[in-house]
């Protein structure tokens, strides 16, 4: 065994031992603390009144630990007793956007739009599966052999999948993805996720009532986006909002949320997002927004967009702006209503009128890299006419990402309609004297 290897056994012998303390701690402050007294305090004062007694122990009968070490136990102690163990200071940390365990000896987290491994571990995999095992608990779900994966949002916002073994060769593995905070645009504009003049567009695409779709990857900010945008929703409209997870954070005051429901332990009671799509029609609705589509409620949206319902939102995953009218193609025929392919482009040609794509570049920034219009009409072949395209630069040694923002002339009808609905046309942008001018096909 060589040296490495030597240090890294008692690295692991080490944290079992310190888990071991943890763990004796934690039984003996339990049995010392009045359940019913703390049920009563708030988090904060909960937390401070189990490090008292926490310390209280110790004193009484722990061993001699320096000031550091002592601080260390306690913080360790009442993490386990109280919160999540080792991830306890990767939630407390506002920085962290996504927590990635793969397995008890390898963490991840992404900061900044960069993944980074950290020196955090579980002292083994008893231990990770007791943390998975308190976070499903909070939302009433069980994980197990017959169960083996979980996907849930806490109570506090993250969303959350849990996958062990025997689906999982590396051990239990568990991700957390944060609430994201709210942004108003001109945040997004200030930290150049897109330019000023094609923010004040947008905000006049909404205010107007066109139907438009978010489009990107995972972890590129679609949801953060959708957010932006539906701050332009006037306030005297009634908005429902459909999610799988509840992220949207809407400032009008009459918003309905609505949250699917995964099934129970024994499979049953679940609530789709189709169901409550279909339900969101009955609502009496002026505009609906869902955080995702990802199967056959596909259909069921743009009926609604088709029918009444202009200036809804929804977000898609999707590779470029192109790809997603063809992912909305794909996912509406997975209904169990077979439309003919025409049909199918007829809803989407009539339903979508404008595309956000959004992507996660190289040096970790989220940008919009191009707003786009559906240009096709009716049973047409799939076109679109670019608003505005971020040309980016090739990278440089500093790995930073630069490019400028390209704005394209409005098509003459997209002008007109925002003149009819009161909107003014950024200065910025230009409109084409041509409805043709940059218009190009998709190739399927």
């Amino acid at each position: 065994m060589g040296l490495k290897d030597r240090l890294e056994d008692d690295r692991l012998a080490d944290e079992r031992e310190t888990f071991s303390s943890v763990a004796h701690w934690r039984q003996r402050l339990l049995e010392e603390m009045d359940l019913t007294e703390l049920e009563q305090l708030d988090m904060a004062q909960r937390r401070a009144r189990l490090e008292r007694v926490t310390g209280l122990i110790l004193t009484r009968e722990g061993p001699v630990l320096s000031n550091r070490e002592r601080g260390t136990l306690i913080r360790r102690v009442v993490d386990e007793a109280l919160g999540l163990g080792v991830l306890e200071p990767l939630l407390a940390d506002p920085s962290v956007t996504e927590i990635m365990v793969n397995g008890p000896n390898d963490i991840y987290i992404e900061r900044a739009g960069r993944v980074q491994r950290i020196e955090t571990t579980f002292a083994s995999e008893n231990q990770l599966l007791q943390t998975i095992d308190r976070i499903v608990s909070q939302v009433n779900r069980r994980v197990d052999e017959s169960s083996p994966m979980v996907d849930a949002r806490l109570p506090s916002g993250e969303r959350v999948n849990v996958i062990i073994p025997p689906l999982a060769l590396n051990g239990p593995t568990l991700t957390i993805r944060r609430f994201p905070r709210a942004f108003r645009m001109e945040e997004l504009v200030q930290k150049g996720s897109l330019d000023a003049a094609t923010g004040l567009l947008l905000a006049s695409l909404v205010r107007a009532g066109f139907n438009m779709v978010v489009s990107g990857g995972t972890g590129t900010g679609k949801t953060t986006f959708l957010n932006a945008l539906s701050a332009f929703i006037p306030a005297t409209e009634r908005i429902l909002t459909i999610e799988d997870s509840a992220e949207l954070q809407l400032m009008q005051e009459h918003v309905i949320r609505l949250e699917s429901r995964p099934p129970n332990m024994e499979g049953q009671g679940a609530i789709t997002i189709r169901d409550l799509v279909r339900n969101a029609l009955r609502m009496r609705p002026d505009r609906i927004v869902v955080g995702e589509v990802r199967g056959a409620e596909t259909l069921d949206m743009l009926q609604a967009m088709n029918t009444g319902h202009d200036g809804s939102l929804v977000t898609v995953h999707s590779n470029t702006a192109s790809d997603a009218v063809y992912r909305l193609e794909t996912l509406t025929s997975m209904s169990e209503v077979k439309l003919p392919h025409d049909a199918i482009r007829d809803q989407i040609n009539n339903a979508i009128h404008a595309i956000c794509h959004l992507e996660r570049l190289p040096d970790g920034t989220r940008r919009v890299v191009e707003v786009a219009v559906v240009a096709s009409k009716r049973r047409e072949e799939f076109r679109l006419q670019s608003l505005m395209v971020f040309d980016q630069e090739p990278m440089g040694p500093d790995r930073v990402v630069r490019g400028k923002y390209v704005r394209y002339p409005l098509p003459r009808k997209i002008a007109d309609r925002l003149r009819q609905a009161g909107e003014s046309i950024p200065a910025a942008f230009t409109v084409a004297e041509d409805d043709d001018e940059n218009l190009r096909e998709i190739a399927s």
